[in-house]
């Protein structure tokens, strides 16, 4: 089975402008997830997608693998699937690295990897949530699972709703699981998939793997017990710096 990891890095950030090039403690942001995902057992090959000149020389210095991609791709997935097109060996599954989460544990790719079976047709992980604050969060996706390990569905709200409990006691009545936001394609579905138009509860929630359910696609996914550590804005970034202090 031959995976090909690839790290989406897009410069523009209406948040944080430029972050793949962040100094992080030495090293960029973009060279620490590189680095990171490279001591994966199941990777054949990393590479970087980027749209920005400035990102791709700096991976090439630093003697990564990298390719230049469209600035027009709406996802990360879209900018997977060109970098799969670019590639002269031949891959059976592609996983889709987060480029802003530094710490990524190779365990986690492992993790992931270790679902892909050749039947397999999407997969990717969640982790249990434990506190109010975080089933809350509408910037922290909500995943409900089948008993098959399948997502049934994915929401910026939490599901279930309970009607007769306060909302301080849903995560003591039920399991909760929040998204970790890295993905595995099977090759065939990764290219029909960006064929895909854009879906109704996709355009509600803004969460494109809604789109692939929506269209009869199953996701597959596996419980992590690591804690992912994603840089969104500046404010993040000092917190990964104080986190790198103190390691």
């Amino acid at each position: 089975m031959k995976i090909l990891g690839v790290i989406p890095a897009r410069y523009a950030s209406s948040r944080f402008p430029a972050k793949p090039l962040v100094d992080m403690g030495g090293k960029s942001m973009i060279r620490r997830v590189y680095e990171q995902a490279k001591k994966s057992r199941f990777l054949s090959k990393v590479v970087v997608a980027t749209d920005h000149e400035a990102i791709f020389q700096h991976v090439a210095e630093f003697g990564g693998e990298v390719c230049l991609t469209s600035t027009h791709h709406a996802s990360g997935t879209d900018r997977c699937h060109e970098a799969l097109t670019k590639e002269d060996s031949s891959f059976d599954y592609i996983i889709n690295i987060q480029g802003d989460e530094p710490f990524i544990a190779p365990e986690q790719i492992d993790l992931l990897a270790s679902l892909l079976n050749g039947k397999t047709e999407l997969a990717t992980l969640i982790k249990k949530i434990d506190t109010v604050e975080q089933l809350f969060n509408p910037n922290l996706v909500k995943v409900v699972v089948t008993a098959n390990a399948e997502a049934l569905y994915f929401s910026r709200s939490p599901i279930p709703y309970f009607r007769n409990l306060d909302q301080a006691e849903w995560v003591t009545h039920h399991q909760y699981f929040k998204h970790i936001g890295m993905y595995a394609y099977r090759k065939d579905v990764l290219e029909k998939i960006t064929q895909l138009p854009l879906s109704s509860l996709e355009k509600a929630e803004s969460l494109e793997q809604l789109r692939w359910l929506e269209n009869g696609y199953k996701i597959y996914v596996k419980e992590t017990n690591i804690e992912t550590i994603g840089i969104d804005t500046p404010e993040d970034l000092k917190n990964a710096l104080q986190y790198i202090s103190n390691s």
